[in-house]
């Protein structure tokens, strides 16, 4: 059984922000990024178990190639849902109340 993707509203919003400072750093690095986290992304829809459990045994977290980010996601029976984009440096754990 597939499960749909659904993107919090948070999480649309820190990726494209994310993006858009990358390229403000250097043009076509926000286009890099951006395929790094779709690809994170893929792996995810693929293989939902493959992220790294969190300490809350619900939130699981995939690390994008290259960059200093995370996914972090939750499954359910029918779906994943991606709670952050998140840095790996700046404001650990901000989403964990994110539903």
């Amino acid at each position: 059984m597939t499960r749909t993707l659904r993107n919090l509203k948070e999480a649309r919003e820190e990726f494209a922000a994310a993006v858009r400072w990358y390229e403000e750093q250097r043009p076509g690095l926000g286009g890099e990024f951006f395929d790094a986290v779709v690809h994170a992304t893929s792996l995810i829809q693929a293989q939902p178990e493959i992220g790294a459990l969190s300490r809350d045994r619900r939130t699981r977290r995939v690390l994008v190639q290259r960059f200093p980010y995370q996914v972090i996601y939750r499954l359910s029976v029918d779906e994943i849902v991606i709670v952050a984009i998140a840095h790996l440096k700046r404001r650990p754990g901000y989403w964990r109340k994110r539903k």
